[in-house]
């Protein structure tokens, strides 16, 4: 980390990508090894060449002031979004039960998904028994952590190693992807916050610092109406 802060520092920086896909990471395993470490936890930094800095400098220093704002992504990540009344879906958990959304009525609602290769995930769910679970555990407040994409088998794994480090709470599959095709696209992690009358009133992408601390505060409103 020492050597990407100078680099950051010195402007080599081209990105940085907490997690990979699935297949990137065990493109990544097979090329490295051991090197990279824990296989959940990898970050991409691209840095720039000598070349491509002076190339870069050269052309953020002929901008005016005004343009030199980061370009925002416009890829459409959300199907279902704030004001729109949440997808009902019947969730089945690894424990065997089910959880049917709109059983749920009168409580607030969090609905995460996420996947045991994505890394922003799994560091976000290591916050949220303290900063989500633990706030709301005497409030009509429920946490459903849904996986997208993958086995029951593959989730079960995952979740015996998490539980085993306290992160304990309810853990759904969507192995077909279909609760998930009706909700977003592209990136995961993605939160969805859901009042007591089944109305989505709150949505994240990505794990950045404060995000969990925004749902609190979120979620707080709601249960104070």
């Amino acid at each position: 980390m020492e050597t990407v802060e100078k680099y950051g520092a010195d402007g080599y920086v081209k990105s940085m990508t907490k997690g990979v896909s699935e297949k990137e990471r065990n493109e990544l395993a097979n090329k490295f090894g051991d090197k990279i470490g824990d296989k959940e936890f990898i970050i991409i930094v691209g840095i720039y060449t000598e070349q491509e800095k002076i190339e870069r400098d050269k052309e953020i220093n002929s901008q005016p002031v005004a343009s030199k704002s980061v370009a925002q992504n416009d890829e459409k990540e959300y199907i279902l979004n704030v004001n729109d009344r949440a997808t009902d879906f019947t969730l089945k958990l690894i424990d065997g039960k089910q959880i049917k959304l709109s059983d749920l009525k009168g409580k607030v609602v969090l609905v995460n998904f996420w996947a045991t290769w994505c890394a922003p995930c799994l560091m976000e769910f290591y916050d949220i028994p303290s900063k989500i679970i633990e706030p709301f555990k005497k409030d009509d407040f429920v946490f459903l952590a849904i996986s997208s994409g993958e086995t029951q088998e593959k989730v079960l794994n995952k979740v015996t190693k998490l539980r085993k480090d306290g992160i304990n709470f309810n853990y759904g599959v969507d192995s077909d992807k279909k609760i998930w095709n009706n909700y977003a696209t592209a990136s995961i992690p993605k939160n969805f916050l859901i009042d007591q009358n089944g109305v989505i009133k709150y949505v994240a992408t990505g794990n950045a610092p404060d995000n969990l601390d925004i749902i609190a505060a979120e979620i707080k409103k709601l249960l104070a109406k």
